[in-house]
């Protein structure tokens, strides 16, 4: 079987019990579609012992992905939270690790041959790569990935450029941020993981840390956090931004439309945007680009008049 990437759309969950239970089937559901039944039970108890963590000590929103490849499933549990995982250090007390059941990340440890947290200033990522057989060698302090951006306080802007979001469509926004966030944390993982065989990777990362710092800090008010979670269509929005944020955003911009080359030919685990997706991402990114120019706000074409 080719060695292709994972990059089905994740699943979202609710914040009950039953999520469990869903995960666990459609995570094995996959590994049984890719033809790794050898997989099921370890992607099973890992990714139970996740949701379960973070239905009980973080906070919406969560969904499960798989990524990575055929070979080397990557199995993914996002979470609202940026609070670090911890196991149970405790476990190396016992003679016998496989009497420790219950112990959450000690359990999930045991199922994979590495596992690990991202955290940014949104919530975080716990990933494992489940293993055929459980391990007595287990890695109870794993891999925490701590963005820089969480401790990142923004600083008021002065004499900047006021622009306007005429009929923002709140829904593709929402999608054009997880769809962003998903594509710097490939990028940020890549280069962390060998920064000399991925330099450029490196230099996108700290674009996108740029990017965030001259724009997403102050888009994300609470006041477009609520039309996302108040379940709006439209909302105009208006933002101050630095006079040197246009040439960063249009640089993003053309890394973005890169980016989607690479995602549609299988070459980045993240998601092809849809047309629609597409054509929001142009016209949001090209109003903080035009607008820095002087030019007058365009409201988004597709909204309804």
């Amino acid at each position: 079987m080719p060695d292709l990437p994972l990059n089905r759309k994740a699943l979202e969950l609710p914040a009950n019990p039953r999520s469990v239970q869903d995960a666990r089937r459609w995570v094995a559901g996959i590994c049984h579609d890719i033809g790794r039944d050898d997989l099921v039970d370890s992607a099973e108890l890992g990714v139970s012992e996740l949701v379960t963590n973070a239905l009980l000590h973080a906070e919406p929103p969560f969904r499960v992905a798989v990524r990575g490849t055929v070979e080397h499933p990557r199995i993914e549990v996002y979470d609202g939270s940026t609070t670090p995982p911890r196991a149970d250090l405790g476990m190396t007390d016992d003679d016998n690790l496989l009497s420790t059941i219950g112990r959450g990340l000690g359990m999930l440890a045991m199922s994979s041959s590495a596992w690990g947290a991202d955290i940014d200033r949104h919530g975080k990522v716990v990933w494992f790569l489940p293993v055929a057989e459980a391990r007595a060698d287990v890695d109870l302090a794993g891999r925490i990935d701590i963005d820089d951006a969480v401790s990142y306080e923004p600083q008021p802007v002065v004499d900047g450029i006021v622009v306007q979001l005429l009929k923002l469509p709140v829904d593709l926004y929402a999608d054009f941020r997880r769809h962003y966030r998903e594509l710097r944390r490939e990028l940020r993982l890549l280069s962390l993981a060998d920064e000399t065989s991925y330099p450029i990777a490196k230099s996108l990362s700290d674009l996108f840390l740029q990017f965030e710092r001259e724009l997403l800090v102050g888009v994300e008010s609470d006041r477009l956090e609520g039309a996302i979670q108040g379940g709006l269509t439209v909302t105009d929005h208006e933002v101050e931004i630095p006079r040197s944020a246009p040439a960063t955003i249009k640089q993003m911009l053309e890394l973005l439309e890169l980016a989607d080359a690479f995602c549609r030919a299988e070459r980045l685990l993240a998601l092809a945007t849809t047309a629609q997706q597409h054509q929001f991402q142009r016209w949001y990114l090209g109003e903080f680009v035009r607008q820095g120019r002087g030019e007058t706000a365009q409201p988004w074409a597709a909204a309804p008049r």
